[in-house]
């Protein structure tokens, strides 16, 4: 209801009834004095087209100026025809300067780690969160449609102290959230920037028609889950990396890796027999280990069972692969394209 009552405080910036937008809501009026009320996230887009529309300003008040209807559809348009999606996103902050200045956006690489912080640089008084938090959910919201893939954040963080309707923000936010930070940003994994635009010019005239539940709804699908889930394996060895640790580990439900593993022609057993393949070749090329070691290394609880599943992944036993030219277990891998290996990139 705090999003509600910021909405209807940009209606009293410009002298306006929120009335009828809020009867299009199904929103009582009697429910903006419930602190504690909560709307659907069909409702509140639903408020939110008719505000936008009605007093012709996509920010809602927020900033010194109005962006008048179709300001981020600019912005989308502007960022399509980038070559990946860290070029969209370097676009969209240097465009964003052009429709205001009372907040900056930068967008800043580290240790594999992209970030995407917020410069305010005006006192935005009662609707700071909105916007911040809007703001940040415009982006991320577009970013995951521009690529087709839903992005994990490593970390979103706002420079204000919790809220009574903190539990809402984990929702809009696939990642963990901080408050009384030092700036608004969201942090994500720098790899997804490599990843080029799904989209055309048809495919955007047809999102803008819905824009606004980019903003408010989590997109689904992630390209690159399979490529996470293996390296979180890889860089845990000796974890169990069960469904439900693993699905915590990338911050999805267990359903959700079940399903986008399978439509990216994998599973969790597949991607578990890569990891321990990597790690058993890794270990015998490094020297004269006995092999039991080895197999309870990689998680066998005996020798046989491990020379078995190895001559599967590898076409031939542990102690034949001991003496092969360095390489071949890559060229062979490569070739069976066993445990759903390179075609997941």
């Amino acid at each position: 209801m705090a999003f509600v009552q910021a909405v209807v405080l940009a209606y009293r910036r410009y002298g306006a009834d929120p009335s009828a937008a809020l009867r299009l809501a199904q929103i009582a009026p009697s429910e903006l004095r419930l602190a504690q009320a909560r709307v659907s996230a069909r409702q509140f887009e639903a408020l939110c087209r008719a505000a936008m529309q009605e007093l012709d300003d996509e920010a809602l008040g927020w900033f010194s100026r109005r962006l008048p209807w179709g300001s981020y559809g600019l912005l989308c348009r502007g960022s399509l025809t980038a070559p990946d999606l860290g070029v969209a996103l370097k676009r969209w902050c240097r465009h964003h300067r052009l429709l205001t200045e009372d907040l900056l956006l930068h967008l800043e690489l580290r240790d594999g780690v992209a970030t995407l912080g917020i410069e305010e640089r005006r006192d935005f008084g009662a609707l700071r969160e909105l916007c911040l938090v809007t703001t940040l959910r415009y982006v991320h919201g577009y970013a995951c449609w521009l690529i087709d893939s839903r992005i994990p954040l490593l970390g979103v963080e706002f420079p204000f102290e919790r809220p009574a309707h903190g539990d809402v923000h984990p929702l809009l936010f696939p990642g963990p959230v901080r408050f009384a930070a030092r700036r608004a940003s969201m942090s994500l994994p720098a790899q997804y920037l490599e990843l080029a635009p799904r989209r055309d010019e048809r495919a955007m005239q047809a999102m803008l028609q819905n824009a606004l539940s980019l903003t408010v709804l989590q997109y689904r699908r992630d390209r690159l889950l399979a490529s996470r889930a293996r390296a979180c394996m890889a860089a845990r060895p000796d974890d169990p990396h069960t469904a439900s640790s693993l699905a915590a580990a990338l911050n999805v439900s267990t359903r959700t890796l079940h399903r986008q593993l399978r439509d990216e022609g994998t599973s969790l057993q597949r991607l578990k027999d890569a990891v321990r393949f990597e790690r058993a070749a890794q270990l015998l090329r490094q020297g004269r280990q006995p092999l039991k070691q080895v197999a309870l290394a990689v998680g066998f609880a005996s020798e046989k069972s491990f020379t078995r599943a190895f001559g599967a992944w590898a076409g031939r036993t542990p102690g034949a692969y001991r003496g092969q030219a360095p390489g071949e277990d890559a060229r062979r891998q490569g070739h069976r394209g066993e445990a759903g290996d390179d075609g997941l990139q």
